[in-house]
């Protein structure tokens, strides 16, 4: 069940979505144990266990956070050997001076985004889709 590889079509053919919630970081220390918080992601590094959670959650669980921020998923399946699909989106958002932080699941790529820019990084997405969809259509 391989995702598209093609660059101009998964640039044209992504559909972003952003989502309601405000996520933030949360890190706890290796041999913590990983709270319920409803984390959409968590990686393991030597200094300790990442997770994105909800906002909300994690004050309640009164953990220290950083980054509030709002999450975009480019409702495309791309491959995981998909060449230059996110350093074609974050070099666009770099543009607009917006930090990023991707994150690949299997079926699509996620973009965690300054919850204040989310509004500015939906219309650049929707444009940038836009512009390689006329792109496609000249060829």
């Amino acid at each position: 069940m391989a995702g598209s590889t093609n660059l101009p079509s998964l640039l044209a053919s992504m559909s972003p979505e952003l989502r309601d919630d405000t996520f933030v970081f949360v890190t706890i220390k290796p041999e913590a144990t990983v709270p319920n918080i409803g984390a959409v992601m968590t990686f393991q590094e030597s200094e300790g266990t990442t997770l994105i959670a909800p906002l909300d959650r994690v004050k309640t669980a009164n953990l220290p956070y950083e980054f509030p921020c709002r999450m975009i998923t480019l409702n495309i399946h791309s491959s995981l050997e998909a060449v230059g699909f996110l350093a074609v989106i974050t070099t666009h958002l770099a543009t607009l001076n917006v930090g990023v932080n991707p994150v690949s699941g299997f079926y699509h790529d996620h973009l965690f985004i300054p919850e204040d820019r989310a509004e500015d990084v939906m219309t650049a997405l929707v444009e940038l889709a836009q512009s390689y969809r006329r792109k496609i259509e000249r060829s």
